[in-house]
């Protein structure tokens, strides 16, 4: 595994754009995965609300707090001290009002220890985009298949699928550039959209079932390794199976200490000679 000779920026994401060179990103919730990604050679890492249901047993990301959010983006920041990380503001930590979300943006970035936040939202959220940048915290921006008011979308399906729809898509990108967002991500839309979203904007946008010319491509990594969920979205290639390899394992470890197959004499500790004879003189 290759590390990144120097810390990743903005200014590589906003580069690789203009040079037409995809990049990754992916998802980690704790240090050792935060550490295997960013030696992988992986720019970004999200700490996504995700977590929500990946993680922490949720149904949807929407129950995520603060709190939450917080404790895991630390841990991804001790995995991957010199990573670019991002994590996502949760549901309800920006869209009560700008003062709330920039004092929580804000968290993220003082206590989480995060590079940027990540929003989810079009025209609806452009002055809270704008004076987060203004606090000086970058931002990322979240449009199309947007998870946390699923609900209000009619559940996890495709977005942007008619003209109208698309062409409001492509008007939000532009107004979350205006306002100062470094990157959005385009989830679950047509390719065709996302390749104009792409053109239309200079920022980067980093694709999640939006098809192949994104800028950047952005998987949740318990969903690449094939780990805590029979749900394969259309969009998600799996790499590995890595719940079959976990189960497997421990099977035989249940089967071996069954046995007595385990420990053995030599994954024991043993006492030396001349105290084992006193410990055995005593009795």
């Amino acid at each position: 595994m290759t590390k990144p000779v120097r810390p990743i920026g903005i200014r590589d994401f906003l580069r690789w754009k203009e040079e037409q060179k995809p990049f990754t990103v992916l998802t980690a919730y704790d240090a050792p995965t935060a550490r295997i990604l960013h030696e992988a050679g992986i720019p970004m890492i999200l700490v996504g609300d995700s977590l929500g249901n990946v993680v922490l047993g949720y149904r949807d990301p929407v129950p995520v707090t603060m709190g939450e959010m917080l404790h895991h983006c630390r841990a991804v920041r001790r995995g991957a001290p010199e990573a670019f990380v991002v994590g996502d503001l949760p549901f309800l930590s920006y869209q009560v009002s700008v003062e709330e979300a920039v004092r929580n943006a804000g968290a993220l970035v003082k206590d989480g220890k995060v590079d940027a936040v990540k929003l989810e939202g079009g025209q609806a959220r452009v002055s809270v985009v704008r004076h987060i940048v203004d606090a000086g915290i970058p931002v990322m921006g979240h449009l199309g298949l947007t998870p946390q008011s699923a609900t209000l979308l009619g559940g996890l399906r495709t977005q942007a699928n008619e003209s109208e729809t698309a062409k409001k898509l492509v008007e939000d990108a532009q107004l979350l550039e205006s306002a100062g967002a470094f990157a959005v991500v385009l989830e679950c839309i047509p390719r065709e959209v996302a390749a104009v979203v792409t053109q239309a904007i200079r920022i980067p946008t980093v694709g999640i079932g939006a098809g192949e010319d994104c800028d950047g491509q952005v998987l949740v990594t318990h969903d690449l390794l094939g780990f805590g969920s029979t749900f394969k979205p259309k969009f998600v290639r799996r790499y590995a199976d890595v719940e079959q390899v976990m189960s497997e394992a421990i099977v035989r470890f249940r089967t071996d200490v069954e046995n007595r197959k385990y420990p053995n004499d030599d994954e024991s500790f043993h006492m030396k000679a001349d105290e084992k004879r006193a410990f055995d003189s005593e009795d």
